[in-house]
């Protein structure tokens, strides 16, 4: 049977004009704070008389002021930093010089410029205020800036009937969630603010820990039910040093705090984890990729601890030969779990493809596509990574499945998935 999914003309790329402040880090020695370029900066702003200070500040909010959300604020933000760095008297410095030297230490940073990819999605947790057959949506989006760094954005929008989905209007500003004062606790976890008065599209979550320094890759949201009843937002994402990578969790109930944190055990040693949105059996379950090649079930009784699984799915097509993984949270459906993977064939070109596990015993397999569901061709061919279309994870809208997917590593795009047709395609 010939799966048609129906296509929308929507498509996100990448955007060089969407910028946040970001401190510029200059090493201070901390044997001799004061010298070095940081203390020279700051002693030169010092030696400026009033007028010119005023003048040289001026000229900063002239070109910077009108691009960013409270820009006077991060610049006293940053000085704050600087100050507490290098032991100066703020009680003997000016505000106009204050603002000058945070304005010294901070810099714009492009984080879409690159790229913008491998997106999720999940409910949104207002859904008041929608008609019949309507929910709210939140994308989670990889975007990637300079120096190839991967930092995780959002968008809101709309899913109504009739296959129609539309984003709200992105914010002018754009935000970095803030790090809550204090060090980060023993296992790495931090906790994060979005800023009072932004919006979730106009947050965006940077690296924070020298862990995640080189990029927050490929998170994976799902709406996640205790057993209690609670309702909790949970991504699992690859965080990345430069060197060596390690899976950990982004939890929030709200979206404007969110805990970051290292998931332990031995099974967080590789990328693309994705968890059911609630435990089988009084157990935790993952879905993983631990051999670089092949599908495992992972069962663990605690959320933040995962070990090795058991061999769930490998390669049977052609077009899935080289490698599979999974693309996003398993969906829960009336006939199994719906789980979607990516599959990698000839070339290294990317396809998505759907398995189906069954619902009290996710280790049986039910079904799967023979053929994928979608594979990269015509323009969807062409970008930073070409044959590549990739998810992160997808929505059920009814009788549909919603999928946002990444193309050529580049933009992102979106298409429905007729649910029960896709049933009839898997053998």
């Amino acid at each position: 049977m010939q799966l048609d999914l129906i296509h929308t003309p929507l498509r996100l790329n990448a955007d060089a004009s969407r910028v946040v402040v970001r401190p510029f880090h200059i090493p201070v020695d901390p044997a001799n704070p004061a010298a070095g370029r940081v203390g020279r900066i700051v002693r030169q702003v010092l030696a400026l008389d009033d007028v010119h200070a005023e003048a040289e500040l001026a000229l900063v909010l002239r070109d910077f002021e009108a691009r960013h959300w409270q820009t006077r604020n991060m610049f006293n933000k940053r000085y704050g930093q600087i100050e507490l760095a290098l032991g100066l008297d703020g009680m003997r410095i000016s505000p106009v010089k204050q603002q000058l030297i945070g304005a010294y230490f901070c810099h714009e940073y492009s984080y879409a410029a690159a790229a913008l990819m491998n997106p999720s999605i999940v409910p949104h947790p207002d859904q008041s205020g929608l008609s019949a057959g309507s929910q709210r949506v939140i994308l989670s989006l990889r975007a990637v800036g300079e120096g190839h760094i991967s930092s995780i954005a959002f968008r809101e929008g709309i899913l109504s009937p009739g296959m129609q989905f539309e984003l709200a209007p992105e914010p002018p500003f754009c935000t970095t969630a803030t790090l809550e004062p204090g060090d980060p606790e023993p296992n790495g976890r931090v906790q994060i603010h979005r800023q009072q008065d932004s919006t979730i599209s106009g947050t965006l979550i940077f690296p924070i820990t020298p862990a995640q320094s080189n990029g927050l890759e490929d998170l994976r949201l799902v709406q996640f039910t205790h057993d209690d009843g609670r309702v909790e937002w949970i991504g699992t994402y690859t965080a990345y040093d430069g060197r060596s990578i390690r899976s950990e969790f982004l939890r929030t109930y709200d979206f404007r705090a969110f805990h970051m944190e290292a998931i332990e055990g031995s099974a967080a040693r590789n990328k693309g984890m994705a968890l059911f949105p609630r435990t089988i059996g009084g157990q935790y379950m993952m879905i993983g990729r631990q051999d670089g090649e092949n599908l495992f079930l992972i069962t663990s009784d605690r959320i933040d601890h995962w070990d090795e699984g058991e061999l769930l799915l490998t390669p049977r097509y052609p077009w899935e030969m080289v490698q599979i993984g999974n693309c996003g949270a398993p969906i829960e459906l009336d006939e199994g779990w719906l789980l979607l993977t990516h599959g990698v064939g000839a070339m290294r070109k990317y396809s998505i493809g759907a398995v189906l596990l069954d619902k009290q015993d996710p280790s049986k397999i039910i079904g799967r596509t023979v053929q994928p569901l979608l594979s990269a061709a015509d323009e969807d061919r062409e970008g930073y990574v070409p044959n590549v279309v990739y998810t992160c994870g997808a929505l059920r809208h009814g009788d549909l499945l919603f999928m946002p997917y990444g193309v050529a590593d580049s933009s992102v795009a979106f298409a429905f998935v007729p649910i029960p047709t896709l049933l009839e395609t898997m053998a």
